[in-house]
């Protein structure tokens, strides 16, 4: 069933010791549940799947097939998470879920922009405000991508997860009144020479104010001495 192939081996250990051998021999360890199969360890080659995911259509969402490991050889899996190191971005763990080709299951898919929207043209910015949409649908009807066409967007128009349109079989389950995208006018920009009027007229103000305050002094000191 699966769109792809991966060679994994069955490990029977754990812990911080055995992730770096594993990766001193170019492995990782993962792991592959289901709902027909118990939470079974395995390791495998991140470069194999960094390669995977990368050169397929569908991305993570690709149906893998597992091989190498009896225990697990001819399971087709989904991946469920990855782990990676926060500074050089490498994995460091794999989740994968078996699937069965009859059941439904839930999965994100990617949320791309088509076209240029008219209000762009006249200098509206574009807001995409959510770029992941969670669907249920059979393995085999995960779709690639959902594709927005925002052409016919002006400044101030905004398209909702509940107008988009979906493949036949596909059921959304993120929430239909969220914003996808939108078209929003550009921040107004204060201008330098208004701004700069305001500051000088402030400095002139206070300045014959200082002006005032000194004149007032010299006339109460004149009247101090006549007196």
């Amino acid at each position: 069933m699966g769109e792809a192939s991966l060679v994994v081996e069955i490990r029977t250990e754990g812990g911080k010791g055995m992730a770096r051998r594993l990766r001193r021999e170019g492995r990782i360890p993962a792991v592959v549940y289901g709902s027909q199969l118990a939470a079974t360890s395995i390791s495998l080659d991140p470069g194999q799947l960094e390669s995977l995911i990368r050169t397929s259509h569908a991305g993570v969402n690709t149906l893998i097939d597992l091989s190498g490991a009896a225990e697990v050889t001819g399971r087709t899996v989904l991946v469920k998470e990855l782990q990676r190191e926060p500074v050089r971005g490498s994995l460091t763990h794999v989740d994968l879920y078996e699937v069965d080709a009859n059941a439904r299951i839930r999965v994100a898919v990617p949320i791309h922009l088509s076209g240029t929207a008219e209000g762009v043209t006249m200098g509206g910015l574009i807001d995409h405000s959510l770029r992941v949409l969670e669907l249920d649908c059979l393995p085999r009807a995960i779709p690639d991508e959902i594709l927005v066409d925002v052409n016919a967007l002006n400044i101030g128009d905004s398209l909702h997860v509940s107008d988009l349109a979906l493949p036949d079989g596909v059921e959304l389950v993120t929430h239909g009144e969220l914003s996808v995208v939108s078209v929003v006018a550009p921040r107004a920009e204060e201008e330098p020479a208004a701004s700069d009027a305001l500051v000088e007229a402030a400095e002139g103000e206070g300045a014959a104010s200082a002006d005032a305050d000194a004149a007032g002094e010299g006339e109460a000191e004149g009247a101090k001495k006549e007196s």
